[in-house]
């Protein structure tokens, strides 16, 4: 399968409700553009305050739309807030596939693993993964975000691991193993991601690569 799609198909299943279809008439854009200004405003709000600090007051604010716009749009913060996580997940994996599949094309497939490492370790340095945290972090504690944000990112993970079998048959017959690589990736990084203030740059791309070095040898293994 082309990277180009799997690129479709991965972010065909992860398509937030209700951007299924392009709006087609000046006003329908119009208010989609809108729509997506209040949810990075709001993504921003979460990065810059956590949980606590994502209001639909702090978002109006931010983009100076009225409340009476915000309310039409979002009626409610769960609303805003369903829309965010909708938002964060589609750009997580709409970043890395573009990063991703550019290198792939540059590169053989003995280095697919190293590729594909160094593009996760990107993508956990964006806005979206910190949102993504912060969301994370308040669903543990918050019954009701939890009930909204734990389904979109078990979806987010089913399609991930399913797509990924999909496009790479040749990895099948030990797609246990790359399974445990791609969980390993990922918990790493998250790990290294919060404890990069106190560990430090050498500290991080030792990790690295220590980490580059274990996953190689899974997949040759």
């Amino acid at each position: 399968m082309s990277g180009s799609t799997m690129q479709k198909r991965m972010l065909a299943a992860m398509l937030p409700v209700g951007q299924s279809d392009q709006p087609v008439r000046w006003q329908q854009q119009k208010s989609a553009q809108t729509r997506l200004r209040m949810i990075i405003a709001a993504m921003d709000c979460l990065v810059a305050g956590g949980y606590g600090g994502l209001t639909t007051q702090q978002v109006a604010e931010r983009t100076g739309i009225s409340r009476g716009a915000m309310h039409h749009h979002f009626p409610t913060r769960l609303e805003l807030v369903t829309a965010v996580i909708d938002h964060v997940f589609y750009e997580r994996m709409r970043l890395f596939l573009e990063d991703y599949l550019s290198e792939l094309g540059r590169s053989t497939e003995g280095e697919l693993v190293e590729i594909a490492t160094a593009a996760h370790w990107r993508s956990v340095q964006t806005r979206e993964y910190a949102a993504y945290l912060e969301l994370a972090v308040a669903a543990r504690t918050d019954p009701e975000l939890q009930q909204f944000f734990e389904p979109v990112a078990r979806r987010y993970d089913e399609v991930w691991i399913s797509e990924m079998i999909e496009s790479f048959p040749q990895w099948q017959a030990q797609w246990e193993t790359m399974k445990l690589a791609n969980d390993l990736a990922m918990v790493a990084h998250m790990g290294l991601l919060l404890n990069r203030p106190v560990m430090g740059e050498d500290r991080i791309d030792r990790v690295n690569a220590l980490l580059s070095r274990v996953l190689r040898g899974l997949y040759q293994s």
